[in-house]
């Protein structure tokens, strides 16, 4: 697998492989990190490729963070180290014995004399005896001792530049929150050496308190409460991403593949600011305030940027103040926010937290610019122009609004038609199956499903109620769609259109909606939004509207309703596809004539 360096076969099985870069192999203590993608389809295998080795960048990015103290993480030890010296002196003084162990104690001493016959007359026995009483009333005295003799000791390693008395705090701190400060580095010094006067403040206190006074507090202005930000580490097999992938996999909406690896992407750019261990139980509003706040900066296709290679969200927004790229529309950062949303509120339902923090922050909504359905002209003018009479030529898109004397007759001329009158969705369409066009009860259907993923690149549907059965269309069927279908079969090939292909992101056709945007620019038929490839789906539902239906009447043929068993496997009663039949014949233009097309 030479041409993807990063994807590696073992048996039929693929795997994510990366080289863990050298100054990070002494703290993951391995060369090469491998994971399984759990799939033996080498173009499923391309497509979860790439959320696993950016998953692994952002850890590495985290790992080489968390080698530098930073402000916050001194602050931190520094007051954490207090407060815990503070509750182990609480901790002994609550086990200190009170009056009522002393006397228990006596009173085994002198059970003792009785039962083991101790003759006091003599002097060792007798101190022999004694020494079991008066350790239990001198346990405070010698406390206090010890802490004074640790505190004088402390005070004169701190003069002399030494560690070793606070030097297993200090490994067990930054072990205890993955920061990976070598020993005896200046870091590493500088964090003991102030462990060391927190130490001090927290002997003084006890001392104080000694004397009954427990309301001392700090005098060195090292030791105060840390305000910076804390570093948060997740559990093993529970970070952000690692969450994400079961949110994913259980697909809780039943979204398209494309969605979710979009929401991958977006929740990407999330963990690139809090940190590939950040536990999803500690994020609140305030790290999604930041977030939303650095989007609003964040440019257009930062990630496809040389300017901005190898930077972080931070760092791109930073640079981009010099370098002046547009940055995301509202809408866009809305989709962000929305993805981080979806999944946050899957996980509160799991109990991974308990409140969704992106609530309340979506930014107030532009208004959209609706797509419009054609109108009968405008319907006239496209199928009488180069895209469906014979262009130029077919393999460059400019040249496909110039007239010409070849004819396309792939998915691109047959989407269009399809979408007008069934108002599927182009990348439904383009996904179909041979097999998925065919005859049941005396009619031609279209099985719009998940079924049957033999092809190239697998199929998708935008949620589960999306799979169903629609009849085809009485026109379409007399522009010759069904040869079309049976030319296909003679062919060979799973796929009804084999052209129609996946972008990198995973979305069926996005190269012909967004081409068929700039055609219809090109021919003089729009200025601006409004029309688009979509503007066809919409003409459809208009039709069925115009013959009298309503809404909810025909909202299944759209694939607007919740998933059905008939759906998923394509097959139902006679009866019920004849309803459905009833419905597509309805759709209807007035006044189009698309004679010129029919083959």
């Amino acid at each position: 697998m030479a041409r993807i360096s990063y994807l590696w076969r073992r048996g039929a099985t693929y795997y994510a492989r990366i080289d863990v870069p050298l100054d990070l192999v002494p703290i993951l203590k391995k060369p090469t990190l491998k994971r399984s993608l759990h799939t033996k389809d080498e173009a499923e295998a391309k497509r979860l490729l790439n959320a696993v080795i950016e998953d692994w960048r952002r850890e590495f990015d985290d790992l080489r963070a968390r080698r530098v103290l930073t402000d916050a993480d001194r602050d931190h030890a520094v007051w954490d180290h207090y407060e815990a010296a503070l509750d182990h002196d609480d901790a002994v003084r609550a086990n200190l014995p009170g009056e009522t162990e002393i006397e228990a104690a006596t009173e085994a001493a002198v059970e003792r004399v009785r039962t083991e016959g101790v003759d006091m007359r003599d002097p060792l026995a007798a101190l022999d005896v004694a020494l079991d009483v008066q350790v239990v009333k001198d346990a405070a005295s010698v406390d206090a001792t010890a802490r004074q003799a640790k505190l004088t000791d402390m005070r004169k390693h701190l003069a002399k530049g030494e560690t070793a008395l606070i030097a297993d705090e200090v490994n067990e701190y930054l072990k205890r929150n993955r920061v990976y400060v070598e020993p005896r580095t200046p870091d590493w010094i500088s964090l003991a050496r102030r462990m060391m006067r927190s130490e001090i403040e927290a002997l003084q206190r006890t001392l104080e308190r000694d004397k009954g006074d427990f309301t001392g507090q700090p005098a060195d202005p090292l030791v105060k409460p840390a305000i910076g930000p804390r570093r948060e580490t997740a559990k093993p097999g529970e970070t952000l991403m690692e969450i994400f992938e079961v949110f994913a996999s259980e697909n809780p909406r039943g979204v398209a593949k494309d969605r979710v690896d979009q929401s991958r992407r977006d929740i990407g750019t999330f963990v690139e600011l809090v940190g590939s261990s950040f536990p999803i139980a500690k994020i609140t509003k305030a790290e999604v305030r930041e977030w939303k706040q650095l989007l609003v900066k964040y440019p257009v296709k930062a990630t496809e940027t040389k300017a901005f290679a190898g930077m972080n969200i931070r760092q791109i927004v930073k640079e981009n103040e010099g370098v002046g790229k547009p940055v995301l529309a509202d809408r866009t950062v809305n989709r962000y926010l929305s993805s981080l949303g979806a999944f946050l509120s899957w996980a509160v339902s799991n109990g991974y937290l308990d409140k969704n923090p992106t609530e309340g922050l979506m930014l107030k909504k532009e208004t959209k610019t609706p797509t419009l359905p054609f109108t009968t002209d405008q319907l006239t003018t496209l199928f009488n122009s180069p895209w469906f009479t014979g262009c130029k030529s077919a393999d460059e898109w400019r040249n496909v609004a110039k007239p010409g004397n070849v004819l396309i007759r792939d998915h691109r001329y047959w989407v269009p038609l399809i979408m007008l009158f069934s108002g599927a969705r182009p990348g439904e369409i383009g996904q179909l199956a041979v097999s998925d066009v065919r005859q049941q009860h005396g009619h031609w259907i279209m099985h719009i499903t998940t079924e049957g993923d033999d092809t190239a690149e697998g199929k998708s549907v935008k949620t589960e109620g999306s799979m169903r059965v629609v009849p085809v269309h009485p026109e379409l069927i007399r522009l010759g769609f069904i040869d079309y279908h049976a030319r296909r079969i003679k062919e060979g090939g799973s796929a009804l259109f084999p052209g129609a292909k996946r972008n990198e992101r995973g979305q069926m056709m996005a190269d012909v909606s967004r081409e068929f945007g700039r055609y219809m620019t090109r021919i003089g038929l729009k200025e601006g939004r409004g029309l688009s490839l979509y503007s066809f789906r919409h003409g459809a539902a208009d039709a069925l509207r115009r013959a009298g239906y309503l809404d909810n009447q025909f909202g299944f043929i759209l694939g607007h309703t919740e998933a059905s068993m008939t759906g998923r496997y394509g097959q139902m009663p006679q009866g019920m596809l004849e309803q459905r039949v009833e419905l597509i014949n309805a759709i209807a233009f007035p006044g189009l004539n698309l004679d010129h097309l029919k083959m």
